[in-house]
């Protein structure tokens, strides 16, 4: 019984039980570095901003840079930063805010001691139950948004599932937004390729609010990647301007491989990654002082026998935390990765995966992109994977919670109502507790192995394969009202029409 009330609430959507939003982590979080190499890290960074540079590819933002008083290098696009510049600029960034969907109850707390996860975003193929490996499209972009909807350990998503590569590209982001904006009820994020407007004026028709509100209140994201090593292309730098315009969050992520586009050490990869989220951060603050941004940080190291990109590693792990040290030392939300390099939803994926999760949330990641779905190091999402993640997910959260050591649950009077050599299981306190004491899994199989066998002998991902067609087959898309929707259809159809 225990399982099955446990796998109502993975739909709870349909069931109308409470939503379960992210938790507030009551653990202090874990220190890597010391306050020293913090600070080491943080005047390197400023170094190589003052004396390399960095090279800004919009006309747009090198303006505003020059206005500021950085020095610009018309010859290369190099913009060099003056340390008290960048130092003074970033004071401005707000620690906290809370972001908006167009469901209030879903509505996400950004910063401080929240911790909020996401979808795997925007890998080229997709695969599933009866669904072998495949270049994504707008049926499986569907699908993995429903899936994603369905799944309490989703809190907002960081852009598409899968991308849908069946629809032609200069209207894929209508097709795709209005998709997010339907299905789910959900936070999601745009993507500088796209038209910025557009990907506003769906969010804000959507959550039904003018333009003056939908500025004081962040209701879409931007991930801004930096091109590693340092340099920041145009799409990126003029969606960052246009988004910061707004008051909506913009997410500064630097892809930083050790021993390929960083430095081999590990230092040196922080280094780096810390100068580009600095030169962005500095840039949200040139366009509007207090506009919501992200430090994100996605450092790692390749294999250098063959190059490729390895996650989940032990120096992911590091990196991961000593990342949030340095948001922290900014005052900014922290965002990382729930990462693995495994081409299947097995053991590897699990234990890669728990391996970033755990340095994640000791390093109080407040946004955790890829926290389901992610695999092959991000060229699928799997929806057994989704399925497997969101239950690790479940399990981090129930370590967060504060242990309770309220009187009753110091248990002496239950110690001495039992005594020396009897059992707890008649003990009123157990009798009261007993149904929401200990954490109930949705995927893991408890039974003994008779009952196991008896039961089919399914392994973890098959069984995740049945939660994730029992979830599509049930969904039903969240209500939303006709005149929001007309307005919406009307939109899309009319940029469609421009755009074709």
């Amino acid at each position: 019984m225990a399982r099955r009330r446990q796998r109502r609430q993975v739909g709870e959507r349909r069931t109308g039980q409470q939503i379960q939003g992210p938790v507030r982590s009551g653990l202090e979080p874990v220190a890597l570095l010391s306050a020293d190499q913090v600070e080491a890290i943080h005047y390197a960074s400023l170094s190589v901003l003052a004396e390399t540079g960095i090279e800004i590819m919009s006309p747009a933002a090198r303006k505003l840079f020059a206005d500021a008083g950085a020095e610009v290098d018309p010859a290369n696009d190099r913009v060099r930063l003056a340390p008290k510049l960048v130092e003074k600029t970033i004071l401005t960034c707000p620690s906290s805010w809370t972001f908006h969907a167009r469901n209030p109850a879903r509505n996400v707390p950004i910063g401080g001691r929240w911790l909020a996860y996401c979808n795997a975003t925007t890998p080229p193929f997709v695969s599933g139950p009866d669904l072998p490996r495949q270049p994504g499209s707008l049926e499986t972009f569907t699908q993995s948004v429903q899936l994603c909807q369905s799944l309490d350990q989703v809190h907002f998503f960081y852009g598409y599932p899968v991308e849908p590569q069946d629809l032609p590209v200069p209207t894929r982001h209508l097709d795709a937004y209005h998709t997010l904006a339907t299905q789910s009820d959900k936070v999601w994020r745009a993507y500088a390729m796209s038209n910025m407007t557009d990907a506003m004026e769906i969010a804000r028709i959507a959550r039904g609010v003018g333009h003056e509100q939908f500025a004081a209140e962040p209701s879409l994201m931007l991930n801004c990647n930096t091109n590693s090593p340092l340099k920041i292309d145009a799409p990126m730098c003029d969606g960052l301007i246009a988004m910061s315009a707004q008051g909506q969050p913009v997410v500064i992520s630097a892809f930083t491989m050790a021993g390929a586009m960083a430095p081999i050490t590990m230092a040196g990869a922080l280094v780096e990654q810390n100068a580009e989220c600095l030169a962005g951060m500095v840039l949200t603050q040139l366009v509007r002082p207090g506009a919501p941004v992200i430090y994100g940080a996605f450092t790692s190291n390749v294999q250098m026998r063959s190059g490729a990109v390895a996650l989940g590693t032990p120096e992911y792990a590091q990196a991961a935390i000593a990342g949030g040290q340095l948001a922290r030392r900014y005052g900014v939300p922290y965002k990382s990765s729930n990462v693995n390099s495994s081409n299947a939803p097995d053991a590897q994926a699990a234990y890669e995966s728990m391996n970033a999760l755990w340095a994640t949330h000791m390093g109080h990641c407040n946004v955790m992109a890829h926290g389901i779905g992610w695999l092959e190091s991000g060229l699928t999402f799997s929806f057994e994977k989704a399925v497997i993640d969101a239950e690790m997910l479940r399990m981090m959260q129930a370590f967060m919670k504060p242990m309770d050591t309220s009187p009753e649950a110091l248990g002496v009077e239950a110690i001495a109502r039992v005594g020396p050599g009897g059992h707890f299981f008649a003990d009123p306190l157990t009798l009261e507790r007993y149904e929401t004491a200990f954490w109930e899994p949705v995927l893991s199989d408890w039974k003994p192995y008779d009952g196991w066998v008896e039961a089919g002998a399914k392994d973890a991902t098959t069984r995740a394969s049945e939660i994730a067609t029992q979830l599509l087959n049930g969904f039903t898309p969240p209500p939303m009202e006709p005149a929001i929707r007309e307005e919406l259809d009307t939109y899309v159809a009319k940029r469609k029409e421009e755009l074709s």
